[in-house]
């Protein structure tokens, strides 16, 4: 065969190929989708995947199944996910942790860049709780206390390496305060202790402490978020008190293995687009105190990285280890 049969047969061959694999992506998806979750079942973050992965499905035309692959601070889940096919068939519902393990981990399990972004989902406060009958009213008295008892004050978290104990590290650096910190294995213990008194404050999610604050077992003293939550309105945020500028919400949102192709990306963040605006939806949001987001994979690149930032700015300082 003459070099230029064979040649003609060779683009024969790649544009039958490539128009196979456009045909493939046209059509996606044809099968159930993954959301793996790297959190145990019952946490925020698995509750709203849940919601969201209900809705997805019927905007897909197909299934969306919770995988929870929880561990390691949401590492294992995140790591599983990497290694499936760039096909968007695997979509990875990860929190903040996401950009706080890699300053905690002496060796991450996966890649800085074995996935991409696709959408940041939602962001939801943390509230700076004490007991009902603390002594503390407000942030200047606690700030006033601690400063006045160097090494006297301390503060309870679900774990070194929880957005929780993140959030009041970042306090006390922007302070300068002088405060122990109580670990606890999970935030509810934490909580129980606040509440009893055995620990004067911590940063809780809204949708833990909520329920605690509305029926006066606990005191509510600030939000963590740039403005209040529509769920505690009366309740001041920390930067409108005593340290302007002062963020740290937790998030949720998405992303894919890398290479996953733009059509099938922009296929599902339509989907969630049209998702995030669902009356359900917006409900469940509001009763974890969560605002929902939506974004581009560009916008939320560009809020990794200052997350990423921050927090390891934040555990640098503070020479925060893994329990």
């Amino acid at each position: 065969m003459d070099s230029s049969r064979l040649s003609s047969i060779r683009r024969a061959l790649v544009a039958t190929l490539a128009m196979a694999a456009v045909a493939a992506h046209a059509a996606y998806p044809e099968r159930p989708i993954t959301l793996v979750v790297p959190y145990a079942p019952g946490g925020a973050a698995d509750a709203m995947a849940r919601v969201l992965a209900a809705k997805l499905g019927p905007k897909l035309g197909t299934s969306v199944v919770v995988d929870n692959r929880a561990g390691a601070s949401g590492t294992i889940g995140a790591a599983y996910a990497t290694k499936a096919a760039p096909d968007g068939y695997t979509v990875l519902y990860d929190a903040t942790p996401y950009a706080i393990n890699p300053h905690l981990f002496p060796r991450m399990p996966y890649a800085a860049d074995a996935l991409q972004p696709l959408s940041l989902v939602l962001t939801m406060p943390n509230m700076l709780i004490t007991k009902a009958d603390s002594p503390y009213k407000s942030v200047p008295d606690l700030v006033a206390a601690a400063k006045a008892h160097p090494g006297k004050i301390n503060f309870a978290s679900g774990g070194s390496g929880t957005v929780q104990r993140l959030a009041a590290e970042l306090f006390r650096q922007k302070l300068g305060l002088d405060m122990v910190h109580v670990a606890y294995k999970s935030g509810g213990p934490a909580i129980t202790d606040v509440m009893a008194g055995q620990v004067d404050f911590m940063f809780a999610t809204v949708a833990a402490s909520y329920p605690l604050v509305s029926s006066s077992k606990l005191r509510a003293l600030a939000a963590t978020s740039p403005k209040r939550s529509p769920r505690l309105p009366d309740v001041p945020t920390v930067a409108e008190t005593v340290v302007p500028g002062y963020e740290a919400s937790e998030w949720n949102g998405m992303l894919l293995p890398a290479k996953t192709p733009k059509d099938i990306t922009e296929k599902l963040q339509k989907a969630l687009a049209e998702v995030l605006k669902d009356d359900e939806v917006l409900q469940r949001m509001k009763e974890l105190g969560a605002q929902p987001v939506g974004s581009s994979a560009a916008e939320f690149t560009e809020f990794l990285k200052k997350e990423n930032a921050k927090w390891g700015e934040v555990v640098r300082k503070g020479d925060i280890k893994l329990d």
